[in-house]
């Protein structure tokens, strides 16, 4: 069966018509109207009746960037859209006249992970994105672990400092404040303010101005040689390796797949997460130690594993 995946983020909406094997066929895209929720709905339905033209599709499948109810129908909340307790799967399919199914979108992602990309022999998986913030995805025994309200996973606050930095939360120290892509920014820009010599490349690069550094620059310049900008990727691998050693004293995966933007930095990034993992979690002498492998599916994920979670059984 055909189904239709939705990835719908904060500026843009992207749609892809996918088949029973995880195959992109045709795609659509629209941008995010993100105070607006019926404007939203209007978008996507425009983009799915595109991809609908001259196809029997059976499904549609929704990654939403925010808090998903349990019954996979329902935007309880979402930081940077309009959603307040959205019903979105009743509207869009008001709108379609399709069966509609609403997941979390770092949930959709990983389990297009799961079923087709980097964890596709296992049936144990912790999925981190590591972007602009840090997103999880947890499979046990082969289904996706949602929680009682179907919030579980929401790895970026699991405590990594206690009374640490802030975070947008309301808590401090959370994981995503140490390990995200705005956390490798604060942080190079701090030691620039601070006269950091390792980080002159970098510094010249941005014009002189720690205002000019972004991730991308960050990872360039790492994957250049520059001590620096290697030591700031080491330092978000320590954390990433921090934070995955407790969630494994919980989950005791069999691979922990790393995807997101900064994840372009590749073994700069995983493996400084694999060494501090070893060092942190429990019976490191005594236990498999799962494996740290990067993510397969790319941007695609989310529309992928959307499409796919329409075909499977809550």
């Amino acid at each position: 069966m055909l189904a239709i995946g939705v990835d719908i983020g904060g500026t843009k909406i992207a749609a892809g018509l996918v088949d029973e094997d995880g195959r992109l066929l045709a795609r659509a895209q629209r941008t995010t109207p993100a105070t607006d929720p019926e404007l939203i709905e209007a978008a996507v339905a425009d983009a799915v009746t595109e991809l609908r033209q001259g196809r029997v599709v059976g499904a549609i499948g929704v990654g939403a960037a925010g808090f998903v109810d349990a019954r996979r129908r329902t935007v309880v909340f979402a930081a940077n859209l309009a959603w307040r307790h959205r019903p979105l799967a009743d509207e869009l399919e008001a709108l379609t006249g399709l069966p509609v199914v609403v997941e979390n979108d770092a949930n959709a992602a990983g389990w297009a992970e799961f079923r087709f990309g980097a964890a596709r022999e296992a049936d144990h998986m912790l999925m981190l994105t590591v972007g602009t913030g840090l997103g999880g995805a947890v499979v046990h025994d082969g289904r996706l672990l949602r929680g009682s309200g179907g919030f579980a996973a929401e790895v970026a606050h699991v405590t990594a400092v206690p009374d640490g930095q802030w975070c947008g939360c309301g808590n401090r120290g959370c994981l995503e404040q140490y390990t995200s892509g705005r956390a490798l920014v604060k942080a190079a820009r701090r030691r620039l303010r601070a006269g950091d010599p390792t980080l002159e490349a970098l510094r010249s690069e941005a014009g002189g101005d720690p205002s000019g550094v972004d991730g991308p620059l960050v990872t360039r310049l790492a994957q250049q040689g520059d001590a620096g900008c290697i030591s700031l990727l080491a330092d978000l691998g320590h954390w990433l390796g921090v934070g995955t050693a407790s969630l494994a004293a919980v989950l005791d995966p069999e691979v922990i797949v790393v995807g997101g933007g900064v994840s372009a930095a590749g073994e700069l990034l995983l493996q400084p997460a694999r060494d501090s993992f070893a060092t942190h979690v429990t019976a490191r002498l005594h236990r498999q130690m799962p494996r740290f492998v990067l993510a397969s599916t790319g941007n695609d994920a989310g529309m992928i594993g959307a499409a796919d979670l329409a075909r499977t059984p809550a």
